[in-house]
């Protein structure tokens, strides 16, 4: 019994923001001190870095639990379920719901919540809650809702990952450049189909050395107040951790699954940087000695950004609704889904449809 996908549902912001819009942005070193390349310089080796050449941002009268309910709307209609009959709500997220222009986050309720309460869902065994995970969240959630399913806690899961990285960027950082909004979300219910679903998971956690790959600090700006914390990260340690880690952990899903490295036909993964991306599966294939093929990771970040855990479920929705040029995902095919993020957290499944 393999819990499968019935349903996918996406919400993608209408705020284009363009590298061009960061031209007049002032950026520090973590010294504090100001970089003294031109913007066209630095925009120019962003871009050639990351892919990114815009992303997206939520409308300042709209908050994260907001998209996490439209995204979730999509993927019940197109499951075609009863709302009264989920029984989890599970939303990776990690900074909560956050208005336009303010610092504090609001946790109470969980954004789950928030989401049962704006569908509407009157039944209380509907258990809703969130996961905080980093960028992996979703693809966490879809793995405690196989767990549920399979154990027949469950028969029906929505699972969405949501995020605002837009409100907890720190403007005078080129870091900041990277981060998007979005939500996606997916309903997993049971299947009695042992050749399609989820086939096999994995999942890790590095946090000896590398729990604070990722962090919350103040601003490199040292006129802003110091109290005030944005996302920060290390970005050359987190790059040699996901090009050894992520690897290693995509194949011991997959060898965990039966299924052969040629049975995988898209890989996706977390849209973090697109030379990353790129490096992260070469490595994967030169551990099966092979090379890697093309088309086999499809990509979103060019135009949505990186919006942590809504990267995965919103390439997934726009592959699955024919809406990535030259990338589908049709009945038979293996994919393998992907993530890595703070605390350092890693996960994949592997998927047959």
């Amino acid at each position: 019994m393999q819990p499968i996908i019935t349903g996918t549902g996406s919400f993608i912001p209408d705020l284009i923001k363009k590298n061009t819009n960061f031209l007049n942005s002032e950026f520090y070193n973590e010294n504090f001190s100001k970089i003294p390349n031109s913007n066209e310089v630095i925009i120019k080796k962003f871009k050639a870095i990351t892919g990114i050449e815009e992303r997206r941002y939520l409308k300042p009268e709209m908050k994260n639990s907001d998209m996490a309910t439209f995204a979730a709307k999509k993927a019940i209609e197109q499951a075609n379920i009863n709302i009264e009959e989920i029984d989890y709500i599970i939303l990776g997220q990690n900074f909560g719901n956050i208005n336009y222009n303010q610092d504090q986050s609001d946790f109470l309720p969980s954004i789950a919540s928030r989401v049962k309460h704006n569908l509407g869902i009157k039944n209380p065994n509907c258990v809703a809650y969130d996961i905080v995970f980093g960028c992996p969240g979703w693809i966490e959630g879809v793995i405690q809702a196989n767990a549920f399913i399979k154990s027949g806690m469950a028969k029906k899961c929505l699972v969405i990952g949501s995020e605002t990285l837009s409100r907890v960027v720190d403007k005078y950082d080129r870091d900041s450049m990277i981060y998007a909004d979005g939500a996606g979300a997916c309903i997993l219910e049971i299947n009695t189909n042992n050749n399609v679903g989820i086939l096999s998971h994995a999942t890790q956690t590095f946090a000896l050395k590398e729990a604070y790959y990722l962090y919350f600090g103040k601003s490199y700006n040292p006129e802003i107040d110091e109290n005030i914390s944005f996302i920060k990260m290390h970005g050359r340690k987190i790059y040699e951790f996901a090009l050894i880690n992520v690897p290693n952990a995509m194949k011991i899903a997959l060898n965990k699954s039966g299924l052969q490295i040629e049975n995988i036909k898209k890989i996706l993964i977390h849209q973090a940087n697109e030379k990353m991306d790129e490096a992260i599966i070469k490595r994967f294939y030169d551990l099966y000695n092979q090379e890697m093929p093309k088309d086999i990771m499809p990509m979103s970040i060019h135009k949505l950004g990186n919006s942590s855990v809504a990267t995965v479920p919103t390439l997934l929705d726009l592959i699955l609704k024919g809406k990535l040029e030259n990338h589908q995902i049709n009945k038979g095919d293996a994919i393998i889904l992907a993530s890595v993020g703070a605390g350092m957290n890693i996960n994949a499944i592997v998927y047959q449809y």
